[in-house]
């Protein structure tokens, strides 16, 4: 099975970094694809730049159908474009805020988020709210590092995060921690072990719910809202994008 894992913004080096950290988790014969969206902004951080990052999301899926992938992770916590990219693909689309918020619901009864800027804490909330788990998220919380900014002081960042999740767990009393960025996946392992808890990196559990809809050959739907787009056509410079353009 050839997994699509999608950086929706335009770091190379994020998608590097994002792939390394979950490659390993792949079973023996899949086969992990990592690519970085063509166009769009540098990072993803607020409702503007995440507009403009799902025309180039929306190419990525097709590309990568073309090219064989049956399955795909959107690597970005706002979960951009996600119903759109689920009406245009054949096979299973997972946006990693929706899989770590289920997972966490999974290992407790109640998680906090920990993400970057103060200013996406309304879009997670509204994620939240459309996924049924404002009764299960007790808090989300900002440490106020710029996304491309993750990797400047990899020490720094992990005292940083260390003294956040801490905080929000006795905050919040929750019994999850949610990392609300997914170039923050590579600090999982180590944050879990250092407070305790678990801490679930979306990017890792999105792959393995791919993995796991390929081998139930599950996808989503093609009945209703989530059919293929109508034919019509596109006009400008989305002129490509229509149906069987």
């Amino acid at each position: 099975m050839k997994i699509q894992l999608i950086n929706p913004n335009t770091s190379v080096a994020m998608t590097s970094g994002i792939a390394e950290a979950a490659s390993h988790l792949l079973r023996p014969g899949n086969q992990l694809l990592a690519v970085t969206n063509s166009a769009g902004p540098a990072s993803i951080e607020g409702h503007y730049d995440e507009a403009l990052a799902v025309p180039g999301l929306l190419q990525a899926i097709r590309d990568g159908e073309r090219d064989g992938a049956e399955g795909h992770v959107i690597a970005c916590f706002g979960d951009p474009g996600l119903l759109a990219a689920r009406e245009i693909a054949r096979y299973p689309v997972i946006g990693i805020a929706e899989a770590a918020m289920h997972l966490a619901t999974w290992v407790a009864t109640g998680f906090s988020v920990v993400t970057t800027l103060g200013r996406t804490k309304v879009i997670a909330r509204h994620l939240v709210e459309r996924y049924g788990f404002h009764q299960h998220c007790r808090g989300i919380h900002a440490v106020e590092i710029p996304v491309l900014a993750l990797d400047d002081d990899p020490d720094g960042l992990f005292r940083i995060m260390r003294t956040a999740c801490l905080d929000a767990l006795e905050r919040d009393e929750s019994g999850a921690i949610v990392l609300g960025c997914a170039g923050m996946s590579h600090l999982a392992a180590a944050l879990q072990e250092e407070i305790g808890v678990p801490v679930i990196d979306g990017v890792s559990a999105a792959l393995k719910m791919v993995e796991l809809l390929g081998e139930l050959r599950l996808s989503t739907s093609k009945r209703g809202d989530l059919d293929f787009p109508l034919p019509k056509p596109y006009a400008g410079y989305l002129r490509g994008f229509a149906v069987g353009a």
